[in-house]
């Protein structure tokens, strides 16, 4: 058994200690905004935060993580898609296919977090999420509008 903090609310789940993160959150607890995409943390499709880091939770065993430890899905970003990437990905039309975005977002929204206003150089260096439909340059728009919405709020 397990306890895990997931977007503000606790979950006890029973499950093998060494289940990925990724499988509790879409089976035990039906949040399937985290995606499978290669199953050996490169594609980073299964990107969530844990205490406002990044990390790919298809290779991450439930057990590393602790009730303590905040874990945020895309489901968490925002209740109501209000997050100024979410609207910049919406305003910009990033995505195509649309599978890996919530990945990219995640990671996004980390890479903001920590650097208001990254330069393109540091965004490519930093969002190393794999985009088979190859939107690179919307999602490096897409984050750059979203800095500067967050600019002008404050």
């Amino acid at each position: 058994m397990a306890k895990l903090n997931v977007n503000g609310r606790v979950h006890d789940v029973q499950v093998d200690p060494e289940t990925p993160l990724l499988w509790v959150i879409r089976e035990q607890l039906g949040m399937t905004g985290t995606k499978y995409g290669c199953g050996i943390a490169q594609c980073g499709a299964c990107t969530v935060h844990i205490d406002g880091a990044p990390v790919r939770a298809c290779s991450m065993p439930v057990s590393a993580v602790t009730e303590a430890q905040k874990i945020t899905t895309i489901e968490g970003l925002s209740p109501d898609s209000s997050h100024p990437l979410q609207q910049a990905w919406v305003a910009l039309d990033v995505p195509q296919c649309g599978y890996c975005q919530s990945g990219m977002l995640m990671a996004a929204s980390a890479l903001l977090a920590s650097n208001p206003k990254p330069s393109d150089a540091e965004i490519r260096e930093t969002i190393t999420n794999i985009c088979r439909c190859g939107t690179y340059n919307r999602v490096i728009a897409g984050i750059k509008q979203a800095a500067d919405a967050n600019a002008r709020r404050g």
